[in-house]
């Protein structure tokens, strides 16, 4: 049986031995540097809300399987759950029209909840004043942690396994043989480990250093006070119950509230970011009653007390009694980091968890050690998601204090983040500018979203008797009518479009061709020239990435791939003879595509760029004028047309070379709204948002990219499954002017029975077209209904692609 140590005797590593040994995994050693179970972390001073509904599917997957544990949990001393329920409330129409949103998310996912009117809300909470809000979000399910309770439950139960508790136990270094983990050194002595698990909370990234491992982790100081009594909070509550009122959040002013048997607790966001220098932390807080407690800053308090006294008046007759500024841990991206070392087997880590979602990462992380793969999707949280560029100490400094500061404002879907911008730029980045480019931003990079410079062509649409959508306020944020004119004109003329931030590995050597074919699941080994689309799947069958695969050469692949986890996911099972290289920055790509495309490429190149001289899905090295290129005939937009890379270093040129080559047919340059909106035109899926690693191909709609007679990754699982119950299909919406974002949920005969994933505006039928997961019985022609911020819309089924099934466009 293998050993196990985990460091960190918090919520999240009690609920990680818990789950260990409750698959039969029983040599477990959990061991922290503090007393049980009030360590000194985070958890011992959490204030124990418990929302389950969040934007992202998995972390409300982990808040719900929290809960459900939480509630089964036992404890001499008292309750571990008590599910008095969450209340949000909205003192603003931006706040209120985001619950309706909200609540939309938690039909998605499968949350009860509903919205109540301000005379609602105060008989759920009769300590806010009514007058000051306009409603609230009620969720029945949701309530307080007692996290040092839940967290020695679920050791006890661990220990009656056979799982071992070491309190005053500091790891102080990491063994390994150089491939693996071997063990801990503790003052104490070394403990042997086939698996070390690092949920050591925010003391976790100084683990990982000690193995070479970088966690984009800051530890960063959230106020939290405890008032005096409360006349109205007398006789409430019971010592042994302590809260019977909902769980307050009223996010327009970065406060929360619970209850403390006849005191009220509050939490404020409200303040300047506060990130901990490690380096002087004991020092810090050696007059506090725990290392992760530093000591309250009342000036910095005093906004958020007034704030408080408005909605809840009773505050009026008291004050602060005890208060402290608590250590958490913030990412770049808001969540938890999950994985194993790439570099080191063996050592894993689950950390940036709250209480929250710790029942649920740690179900994820041990399914994830023990069978290889976990039951919900964790792309979100994985250890390798981040590019280089978002792992310097800068970057995260900067991103998580700007995650601090957002924790609790209205976030629109398309909202990137403000700090460290400019960082990755294309080699045509000076020409986006010229032409007046709004950039969006991904992995680091600046992608243009739209031209100004296309401004003119919105006004032809109309002259032309196109309809251009009439958006509300909120979906026209981040978003500009030129996009649908751009779209327009790339399916009746032609457009360049930067590719360049797409991902690309170089995969070569004697043994590429054959690890290739073992990765993925189409035949990737054909002549060269080939391009192939393929999929990634992981050890269950489920879409880990989708793939272009081009053979450059015998033993030379060109892989498009999505993230820095397809880079991950390929090294920890590349052979010795196979060489894998990111070739992302020093390339660049140029998407032309449109009618017109032959005619403005080929008068620049020697070779036949005809249908017959150059098919579909072939690659070709070849110039354009004085430009060496590798071009391939692709197209996610549905139109003729090739990617075209070359070395950074011709970059510039070869933007101006088709840029003049093109103006006497009328190029455009356009941006990722417009391509985003033709690839739904044609019925192209986007990995990490229309399917993840929760899906397989065949209830994606991508079984034509599976080849079952040759083995690859995840082959027996697909063999084994079930009939899919539910399947991403295409739906178009009736109101030429409705527009929804993504995660809304979609109604079926009266019942929620799925949810949108990604959504565009199609300037060639004149209406949005959205992917949604829907039962697997729903058939083209039904009807369904979108539930979008409050506001009905109804669509359509339709067979995919909407636009050009017969693929006559992309082959001419």
């Amino acid at each position: 049986m293998p050993k196990v140590v985990v460091i960190g005797a918090g919520i999240v590593g009690t609920s990680l031995a818990d789950e260990l040994t409750a698959r039969g995994w029983t040599d477990v050693t959990v061991v922290d540097r503090g007393p049980l179970f009030a360590t000194g972390g985070s958890t011992s001073h959490a204030p124990g809300l418990v929302f389950q509904t969040n934007p992202s599917k998995t972390m409300t997957a982990f808040a719900r399987y929290t809960v459900e544990k939480f509630n089964s949990l036992q404890h001499p001393g008292g309750w571990a759950f008590n599910p008095v329920g969450g209340l949000e409330v909205a003192t603003t129409a931006e706040r209120w029209a985001d619950l309706h949103r909200k609540a939309g998310w938690a039909q998605s996912w499968g949350i009860e909840g509903r919205l109540l009117t301000p005379a609602e809300c105060a008989v759920l909470h009769p300590l806010i004043d009514r007058e000051q809000i306009l409603g609230g979000f009620h969720t029945q399910a949701d309530g307080l942690a007692k996290a040092l309770r839940a967290a020695e439950a679920q050791a006890r139960r661990a220990e009656a396994r056979g799982a071992t508790l070491l309190p005053h136990t500091e790891v102080l270094g990491i063994l390994d043989n150089g491939e693996r983990v071997t063990g801990v050194r503790t003052a104490a002595g070394v403990l042997d480990a086939d698996v070390v698990v690092c949920a050591a909370g925010f003391w976790g990234a100084q683990f990982a250093k000690q193995v070479g491992l970088v966690l984009p982790l800051v530890p960063m100081a959230h106020q939290y006070a405890r008032t005096g009594q409360i006349a109205e909070l007398v006789g409430r509550n019971t010592e042994l119950a302590e809260a019977g009122l909902p769980i307050l959040r009223h996010q327009d002013q970065d406060l929360y509230f619970r209850e403390h048997v006849d005191r009220l607790g509050i939490g404020s966001y409200a303040h300047k970011p506060m990130p901990v220098d490690m380096s002087t932390l004991l020092a810090d807080t050696a007059a506090e009653a725990m290392p992760s407690m530093l000591p309250f800053t009342e000036e910095d308090f005093a906004p958020a007390w007034e704030a408080a006294a408005k909605l809840i008046p009773a505050l009026d007759d008291s004050k602060v009694e005890e208060a402290f500024n608590g250590i958490f841990s913030f990412t770049p991206d808001g969540f938890s980091i999950m994985g194993e070392h790439r570099e080191l087997r063996g050592f894993w880590v689950a950390e940036a968890v709250w209480v929250t979602h710790s029942a649920g990462v740690a179900r994820a992380t041990a399914e994830w050690i023990i069978d290889g793969t976990p039951s919900v999707d964790t792309h979100e949280c994985d250890l390798y998601r981040f590019e280089d560029v978002a792992r310097s100490p800068k970057f995260f400094l900067q991103t998580s204090s700007q995650a601090f500061v957002e924790v609790y404002d209205v976030i629109h879907p398309h909202q990137y983040r403000t700090a460290l911008r400019g960082l990755r730029t294309s080699p045509f980045h000076a020409r986006h500018t010229e032409l007046g480019a709004f950039f969006f931003e991904g992995g680091g990079w600046e992608r243009p979203a739209w031209f100004e410079s296309n401004a003119a062509l919105t006004d032809r649409l109309v002259d032309d008797g196109l309809a251009v959508p009439a958006r509300d306020d909120w979906a026209s944020r981040f978003w500009s009518p030129i996009s649908v004119a751009e779209a327009r004109w790339t399916r009746e003329h032609v457009a360049m479009y930067d590719m360049t931030p797409l991902t690309r590995y170089e995969v070569s050597g004697p043994g590429a061709a054959a690890f290739l074919q073992r990765m993925t699941t189409n035949n990737v080994d054909k002549r060269v020239g080939s391009v192939t689309y393929t999929l990634l799947l992981d050890d269950a069958g489920g879409i880990r990435s989708d793939l272009t695969v081009a053979r450059l050469a015998p033993d030379t692949f060109q892989v498009g791939a999505n993230s820095p986890m397809d880079f991950d996911w390929l090294s920890r099972h590349k052979p010795a003879d196979v060489t894998l290289r990111d070739i992302t920055g020093g390339t660049c790509c140029l998407g032309v595509w449109g009618p017109a495309a032959r005619d403005v490429v080929a008068p620049l190149c020697p070779d036949d760029l005809s249908h017959k001289g150059f098919p579909y899905f072939r690659a070709l090295h070849t110039y354009l004028d004085a430009i060496p290129v590798t071009m391939m005939r692709v197209s996610y937009v549905g139109e003729l047309g090739w990617e075209i890379y070359t070395s950074a270093e011709y970059g510039s040129a070869l933007w101006d070379l088709i840029a003049d080559a093109g103006a006497a047919h009328g190029i455009i340059p356009a941006g990722r709204i417009a391509f985003n909106s033709l690839r739904i035109e044609k019925g192209y899926r986007s990995w990490g948002t229309d399917m993840t690693a929760e899906h397989r191909p065949a209830a994606a709609g991508l079984d034509f990219a599976v080849r079952l007679d040759k083995d690859f990754v995840g082959k027996s699982a697909l063999e084994a499954a079930p009939e899919p119950q539910m399947v991403l299909r295409s739906i178009v919406f009736d109101d030429p002017d409705a527009a929804v974002l993504g995660k809304e949920p979609v109604f079926l005969d009266g019942e929620c029975a799925g949810y949108v994933t990604s959504a565009g505006y199609s300037a060639t039928i004149g209406a949005t077209i959205a992917y949604a997961w829907l039962p697997a019985r729903v058939n083209v022609g039904d009807a369904v209904r979108v539930d979008y911020r409050g506001a009905t819309l109804t669509a359509v089924v339709h067979a995919e692609p909407v636009v050009d099934p017969e693929m006559t466009r992309i082959r001419r």
